[in-house]
Parts: structure tokens; sequence; C-alpha cells
């Protein structure tokens, strides 16, 4: 398995710092983000290229556009300023998320969206990587839909998905799109109290034998049916972001998923 990490899991660290965790576990993909760390607002692009370099990992993406779906002056400047810093700092992909309040957004909204970005992103050579989000309150919850818009929007090749092993659960899905994934996030619900509808962000956790939402059976399956792309652990929960030495708990993690995928 090809593993990578998301700086959410690790917000308190540096840039640096960061990706010296991920090839000290044997990993050489990461991401960055613009939120929880704002690295995109933080660091000049070309800083975070060179510290990427001297530490030997690959920017996978930047984590995220949003709303994505939601198509204004205010999201093409927002597109633009990340389709640059990914460019300038050697991010592959630019990861987009739709709106997640209970306001609904058409699908022909999304297909106004995806034409509108398709152009910026291709001048840049940047992927762009479409999360549908399972939460109830999601205006885009299943990859289908999304695959659905990307096709009318004339978007193949140039949009991927990102299959969530956590909004993959909480959306009910059933359906793998291993040809449409470019990107894999996974996480854990270790919480045996909250019903699936409640699930938040702050519940994801790292990946282990508590796990209520069936990461080892997703990533069999994907696996099985051709995905060979990067599984990239993306928890939001406090208990992980402060959590003293990261590094024991992620090699722990993915001993762990390695062993049970392999059994």
């Amino acid at each position: 398995m090809r593993f990578s990490l998301s700086h959410i899991l690790a917000p308190r660290q540096s840039p640096a710092e960061f990706f010296a965790m991920a090839r000290a576990l044997g990993v050489t993909d990461v991401e960055i983000r613009n939120d929880t760390p704002n690295v995109v607002g933080t660091l000049a692009p070309a800083d975070v290229k060179a510290a990427a370099k001297a530490a030997g990992v690959n920017l996978l993406s930047i984590n995220a556009l949003y709303p994505f779906n939601v198509w204004n002056d205010e999201r093409r400047a927002q597109t633009e300023k990340l389709a640059d810093y990914a460019a300038a700092s050697g991010a592959k992909a630019l990861v987009m998320c739709p709106l997640n309040d209970g306001t609904p957004v058409s699908q022909a909204d999304v297909v106004t969206a995806l034409k509108a970005i398709k152009p910026i992103l291709e001048s840049r050579g940047i992927t762009g990587l479409v999360e549908p989000l399972g939460f109830p309150v999601s205006s885009l919850r299943r990859k289908a839909d999304a695959i659905a818009a990307i096709k009318e929007a004339g978007g193949e090749g140039l949009f991927k998905l990102v299959h969530d092993t956590f909004h993959h659960h909480l959306a009910s899905e059933t359906e793998f799109f291993p040809e449409w994934t470019g990107l894999v996030h996974i996480s854990g619900v270790a919480d045996a109290d909250v019903s699936v509808d409640k699930m938040l962000d702050a519940h994801r956790v790292l990946v282990d034998k508590r796990d209520r939402l069936g990461n080892v059976f997703q990533i069999r399956a994907l696996q099985a049916a051709g995905y060979t792309g990067p599984f990239s652990f993306e928890p939001f929960a406090t208990e992980v972001q402060e959590l003293a030495d990261p590094q024991a708990a992620l090699a722990d993690s993915i001993g762990w998923i390695r062993e049970q995928v392999a059994a």
C-alpha cells in the first residue's frame, strides 16, 4: 500500500517538521492545506516547494477549494489563487469540496462550476479532485453524481474523485469507482455511542481495531477493483492533532492496516 499524510493530522508541526515525519515513516506523499494549518496563507509557495524537495516528499494536493460548486467572482478569485499556489509549490492537484451547510445546490450549478474551473486548472497543469461529502447537509453527497457532473462539463481526464472512507460510509454508498479515483482519504470513527447520522469531522481518528467505518473493507475493495493510488490519512479529531508523538501513533495505524488488508 502507498500511504500519504494530510497536514490536518499534525497542525502544530511546521511543513518541514511534517515532511520529515512523513519520511521517517517511509511515506513520500503529503497533502498541505489552506485552513488548519493554513500553509497556503502563511508561507510562500517557493518555500514549501524547497522544504518538500529537501525532505524528498511529493506534494499530492492542496486541500481545499470550498465551496467549489457555488460559482461567483469570489470563487473564481479563490480558485485562481489556489491554482497559482499549487503550480508554484509543486502540488499536483487541488481538492474541491462542495457546500456543506444544508443549502441545496443543483446539479446544473455543479456543472457550471466545473466548466468554469476547468480552464483555470488546465492552464496551470493542475488536476481537480472532487470530494463528495457524505454529511446529511452536504450539497453533493455521492460520487456517482459527481461523475455525472464531470462528464457533462467535459472534464474527463482533468477531474478525478476523492474517495473518503468516512464520507463513503456516511452517504451509505456501496459503489466504488477506482477508474475515477485520484486519491483516497482514510480515517476511522471509534466512538461507539455516536450514530452515523451524527458523525462529524471531530469524530475522525486514526484507523485501528475500533474502526466503525469499514476502512479495511473499503481499502480491499478499491485495490481489488484496480486502484493503485495513495491512501492519505486525514483524521480531524483534536485527540489526534494534539498527540505528543503522532509519528508513533501513525506507525501503529499503518502497521495495523497493512496487516488487516493482507489478511
